[in-house]
């Protein structure tokens, strides 16, 4: 009698979570909120009026998305690079050297606890395809696999996007007004922001929801909190 899977297991249900695509989008909403709102609320709390505060938003929406895009292409095509480099070293010592690279696999798996002669079987018949061995020893010997090495573009372009669309929701209320009601809109936009940025955070992660939702607003709070004193505190000093 065939066993039955669990209700709603699926075996394609995993996410390719190495891309970078995925990472860079959670990280730049985040990153563009959190920065946004502390810029904006730090800028308000000296009370240099709308236009400026306006200016001081737009500014680091600007300078921040371009700066994440920047920074995780360089980053992803430095290490997708070197990946690369790796890769091929290992195609040509499959060719050079196929015994050696071999008997490298087999001590792999003995040393997880299989039997030498198992281990000796699997990896002849891995060897037999040298594209999958070339895969198996990457991903045994190197540590990653080639097939999930992500795209330097991709990871760029969600870092700009999700940078912009976080750091563009606090400053929503000012393009629209000022003072203390835009303020006060700002915190409120921010923190709910945070809340859905870490419940989603959650969701992919299959951590606790709400967990993640909590972590998320305090980090937000703490940050905005913090640039708000110091720009008010600058604030009060240049006036006197």
């Amino acid at each position: 009698m065939a066993s039955q899977e669990p209700a709603g297991h699926n075996e394609d249900h995993h996410r390719n979570v190495s891309g970078g695509g995925l990472r860079a989008a959670v990280f730049g909403m985040s990153d563009g909120l959190v920065t946004n709102v502390s810029l904006i609320l730090g800028v308000a709390g000296a009370h240099p009026g709308g236009p400026f505060v306006r200016l001081a938003g737009v500014a680091g929406l600007v300078a921040g998305a371009f700066s994440m895009a920047a920074g995780e292409f360089v980053s992803m095509r430095a290490q997708s690079e070197l990946m690369l480099r790796e890769l091929e070293v290992e195609r040509v010592a499959l060719k050079r050297s196929p015994t050696d690279e071999r008997d490298e696999l087999v001590a792999i798996y003995e040393g997880r606890g299989i039997h030498r002669q198992v281990a000796e079987q699997l990896v002849d018949e891995i060897m037999a395809d040298p594209e999958l061995a070339l895969e198996t020893h990457a991903r045994e010997e190197l540590g990653f696999d080639p097939r999930a090495i992500g795209s330097p573009i991709q990871a760029s372009a969600s870092s700009f996007v999700s940078f912009a669309v976080g750091a563009v929701l606090p400053l929503l209320p000012w393009l629209v007004g000022s003072g203390t009601a835009a303020t006060v809109a700002s915190i409120a936009i921010g923190g709910v922001t945070a809340l859905v940025v870490g419940v989603l955070v959650g969701v992919m992660t299959g951590r606790s929801r709400w967990r993640t939702a909590l972590r998320q607003l305090v980090v937000a709070a703490v940050a905005a909190a913090v640039t708000f004193g110091i720009g008010r505190a600058v604030g009060v000093g240049v006036g006197t």
